[in-house]
């Protein structure tokens, strides 16, 4: 029989074990790594894709990732903030789903910092030409940097996205009974609930 763990029947305890795993996976550390990022696209049908969890806060219910400028992920946001979340690991058999609004951060302090901490063959990608979803002729025809110069040159088409949840969910897969929970912030006002699996 499986160890019940101490979150199961504790629904701080499944918040705080959501932001924990959320963390882990900003560390490379956890199942929650890569998650999907769902935008709205600009004709109204939802968009999705796997990102990079790059850092989490709990305290500011924030989650970064990190996007190309010249993405269509960068222009549906800049037209319409509403992002979802969506990340599961298999091995620990927990799901977390946020929904929030991003902010993009270009060329500002923030942008700096995590240019910063990134690692030199995570800024290719951002010099690159041409730009994320440009068709192609042939598979091989766009073109990295060849200098540390052009590297950097990628900086200006470098966006940190912001997400900040006003809706977690959390569900827990287990024999014993799943367990699920959903957490929302109207402002200041915090509200947890039980919902059905």
């Amino acid at each position: 029989m499986t160890e019940t763990p101490a979150f199961y029947d504790d629904l701080a305890g499944c918040l705080a074990e959501a932001w924990r795993r959320l963390e882990e996976g900003a560390a490379h550390q956890s199942g929650f790594h890569t998650p999907a990022l769902a935008t709205i696209g600009r004709d109204g049908a939802p968009r999705l894709r796997t990102v990079v969890l790059r850092g989490v806060d709990p305290t500011t219910r924030t989650l970064r990732v990190h996007c190309d400028a010249r993405s269509a992920k960068a222009a549906e946001i800049a037209a319409d903030p509403r992002v979802s979340l969506h990340a599961y690991d298999p091995k620990a058999k927990i799901q977390v789903r946020i929904e929030g609004t991003a902010r993009l951060h270009g060329e500002d302090g923030i942008a700096r910092a995590a240019w910063a901490s990134s690692r030199p063959m995570s800024r290719v990608c951002y010099a690159t030409a041409p730009g994320p979803g440009t068709p192609l002729a042939a598979g091989g025809a766009y073109a990295p940097p060849e200098d540390e110069d052009g590297v950097e040159a990628g900086f200006a088409e470098f966006r940190v996205v912001v997400l900040t949840a006003a809706r977690l969910e959390f569900l827990y897969l287990a024999r014993q009974g799943h367990r699920r929970a959903l957490f929302t912030w109207d402002g200041e006002a915090p509200a947890a609930t039980w919902l059905a699996p």
